[in-house]
């Protein structure tokens, strides 16, 4: 089966030390022989999904230029970690960061853990001057306001590794972002407005390419594969699901399998990592695709209902943020609510919420649609297990983005739901429904989200980090009275720039 996630370890970071060519060569062997050794240990750690690749040290105006633009163009480089073992001054960094495309975070460590005390004299102070080193390095990128992560810790310490470990997933998922093409069939579901947004401007600060087209391209895909085709893709359907006989509809099911076929083959041959369509530009299609997008979404693609293109955008750059993580990634919509004892989100859609966010092997059905005059659709249903999550959407607010971000409990569906025929999930937005859904209305934020079960607010908020867009969190400690400050704050910020 063709996906759409790439393996992460043909994804590389870059470890780069400063230093000066002051200390001599003896120290700045030791520098280099520190360098590799941290590198190794990145490389090493469970908690970092992509190749750590140690580079020379760098002493020179001149060869951080060079490194900084080779880093530019190398295809598998996603971003840097910058490290001063030494005083390294930092007018020596401003070509090169001045110039620099991708994406860096600041490793303030060192190479010891602990002082030795019995030992330490003036030749071990000069060699490990990363305290003062890196805060040298440090006012030269506040000083050029540039976007980074800042990371305090020792190099083998987990808390350290993890947060390392999030920064390359972010940077994993803006160099997808950078690379990404989101096919669009159909328009805008009809006078919706948050779904809608300027393409131009999202593919200037995302770099990711939105191309439309007509439900006719996609039939025409259609119909180029065989009943034989069709028949073989029913049989995995078969296989791979429960089916109740008042469910087992050959004919629907064709009607879905010639659906997945095309939809798939169109996208892989246009090399499209997300796409979106609407129900009400269905013309010459038997169904809404259910099964088809829920598949889809299985195998790394993004995907959004309703002419979503920025949140399909979302959920394939988190799904690529995720890979290789517990917990899985769809495309969501908070649907409805209880009110009772704890108030909770149900979240769903019409028909398309991934099966990687699902508990147990997935039912087959098809059940009528109360919209888009279609035939009977099939949709696998499902609902997710409980445990930690995260949901988040981009809105476009006319003179910028914003990323709105809110943690979440994903809790147990307790009470069967024997007439609710689509994938659901039940959760506990953080800090509580009330605050949580005042502050996520205030913000603007969309019905649309991307869910994981995978991801946590600090992958999001670095990914915004990089991106340079505005982030809004929203989590146990959230207060209306002070977000609705910092939405002002934002808006005054952002009308100065």
């Amino acid at each position: 089966m063709t996906t759409a996630v790439a393996s992460s370890r043909s994804r590389e970071v870059w470890f780069v030390t400063g230093s000066q060519h002051l200390y001599g060569p003896g120290p700045l062997a030791t520098v280099a022989e520190h360098a590799q050794e941290i590198a190794a240990a990145l490389d090493k750690s469970s908690h970092i999904p992509v190749k750590v690749v140690a580079k020379p040290v760098m002493v020179s105006a001149e060869s951080i230029t060079k490194l900084c633009i080779e880093a530019n163009s190398n295809e598998n480089c996603i971003g840097l970690v910058l490290w001063m073992h030494t005083f390294s001054p930092a007018k020596m960094w401003i070509s090169g960061l001045s110039q620099l495309r991708k994406p860096f975070l600041h490793l303030h460590t060192q190479y010891n853990r602990e002082l030795p005390y019995s030992t330490i004299d003036m030749d071990f102070m000069n060699l490990n001057q990363a305290a003062h080193g890196d805060r040298e390095f440090g006012f030269i990128t506040a000083r050029l306001r540039l976007a980074r992560k800042v990371v305090v810790g020792f190099y083998q310490d987990d808390e350290t590794l993890a947060e390392i470990g999030a920064w390359t997933r972010a940077a994993a998922g803006w160099h997808e972002s950078q690379h990404l093409k989101v096919a669009r069939f159909g328009d805008n579901m009809r006078n919706v407005a948050v779904t809608d947004g300027d393409k131009v401007e999202a593919q200037r600060v995302f770099g990711y390419e939105v191309h439309g087209y007509g439900i006719g391209d996609l039939t025409d895909r259609m119909a180029e594969f065989t009943d034989a085709d069709v028949a073989k893709l029913v049989e995995e359907y078969r296989d791979s699901y429960t089916i109740k006989p008042e469910h087992d509809r050959p004919d629907s099911l064709a009607v879905a399998a010639r659906i997945e076929l095309g939809l798939r083959a169109f996208l892989v041959d246009g090399g499209f990592g997300a796409f979106s369509d609407t129900f009400e530009d269905l013309h010459g299609m038997g169904q809404l695709p259910g099964i088809a997008s829920q598949r889809l979404m299985a195998d790394g693609f993004g995907f959004a209902g309703e002419g979503d293109w920025k949140t399909a955008a979302l959920v394939r750059v988190m799904k690529v943020m995720a890979e290789g993580m517990d917990g899985g990634t769809s495309f969501m919509e908070d649907y409805t609510y209880d009110f009772g004892g704890t108030p909770k989100i149900l979240g769903s859609h019409m028909l398309e919420i991934c099966p990687t966010i699902g508990v147990g092997k997935p039912t087959l059905e098809v059940h009528p649609l109360g919209i888009g005059g279609k035939a009977d659709p099939v949709r696998l249903v499902f609902t997710s297990g409980p445990g930690a999550g995260v949901v988040a959407t981009v809105v476009d607010m006319g003179n910028r983005f914003r990323m709105i971000a809110n943690d979440i409990d994903v809790v147990a569906v307790e009470q069967d739901l024997p007439k609710l025929p689509v994938a659901r999930t039940l959760w506990v937005p953080k800090p509580n429904l009330k605050i949580a859904a005042s502050a996520w209305i205030y913000a603007g934020g969309a019905h649309h989200t991307g869910f994981s079960q995978a991801l946590r607010m600090e992958h999001l908020a670095d990914f915004a980090e990089i991106a340079g867009i505005e982030f809004v969190r929203i989590d146990s400690e959230t207060q209306i009275h002070r977000l609705r400050q910092e939405l002002h704050w934002s808006d005054a910020a952002y009308k100065l720039r």
